[in-house]
């Protein structure tokens, strides 16, 4: 089976407080965009011993043993009767950029395993899954446009704010810590600041949906800001930096004469 995780932005993104157990409750909403990578799940020769993930495309470092695939695919099989596997999963969507592909290839490994396996789970079975291994995987289980809120496992649905709407993401190549940028993060402690989402267009976003992370991640490496900078000189109605960064998306009424400067970080164009 091949599947094709998709990469998210996320529209706002308010740090509210942090918790006794370490994490930090968040205000978000997750928006999934047209860049994807590429997941392939068949099984293993007869007489394999392990798994076999092979990792081409962008490289994501650290051991295959790691990678959220592989531990997905370990936490499924201790509940069921699944085959070794081999699984080439080939990236797209840079690691620790903002986009949460990590999250999405692990969410649809399960997905995977659920249907080429016939194992009937549920949607909130398979999210249970991915809540193990990580806050934000149960929104890919879905995909859907979805408010999150707690550590960004409780979702409800949103409206499709950017249908129509033209998307670029850009990202300088700087991998950015997620657990410092909480590190150096100010929360806002402003709870349903998201709710005007829904009541004004996106030509007016920029004036009340913020990402708390950027004053944090701007300090730290100028040019990411100055993509947003280069976003908003190229046209875009609305630009904000995707999760703790470092990509930055733009969003656009009509595809843009994008200038060199920022063509030379894009990633992804495409209509929402």
């Amino acid at each position: 089976m091949v599947i094709f995780p998709r990469a998210k932005i996320n529209l706002g993104l308010r740090v509210i407080e942090k918790r006794s157990d370490g994490y930090h409750d968040i205000e978000t909403v997750f928006y999934t965009v047209g860049l994807s990578d590429a997941l392939e799940i068949v099984v293993a020769p007869e007489g394999s011993d392990n798994d076999f993930l092979e990792v081409t495309g962008l490289l994501t470092g650290g051991d295959p043993e790691d990678n959220l695939v592989t531990r997905a695919v370990r936490l499924v099989r201790h509940d069921y009767d699944i085959p070794f596997l081999r699984i080439h999963l080939h990236k797209m969507i840079p690691p620790g950029a903002g986009l949460g592909g990590g999250s999405s290839d692990a969410a649809s490994a399960i997905k995977a395993l659920n249907r080429s396996f016939k194992l009937g789970m549920s949607d909130e079975r398979m999210m249970e899954y991915g809540l193990r291994l990580g806050s934000d995987l149960p929104f890919f289980i879905d995909g859907r446009p979805s408010r999150a809120s707690g550590r960004g496992e409780i979702l409800s649905p949103a409206p499709e704010y950017l249908k129509d709407c033209y998307i670029i993401l850009a990202n300088p190549g700087i991998h950015v810590s997620t657990a410092k940028a909480y590190e150096n993060c100010r929360p806002s402690n402003i709870r349903g600041s998201l709710d005007i989402l829904s009541s004004i267009p996106p030509e007016e976003w920029k004036n009340y949906v913020f990402n708390d992370f950027e004053d944090y991640v701007f300090t730290a490496h100028p040019v990411v800001g100055e993509i947003k900078d280069l976003m908003y000189d190229s046209g875009a109605v609305f630009s904000l930096m995707s999760g703790s960064g470092s990509t930055v998306y733009g969003i656009f009424r009509n595809e843009p004469r994008v200038p060199e400067a920022l063509r030379s970080f894009m990633i992804f164009s495409g209509y929402a």
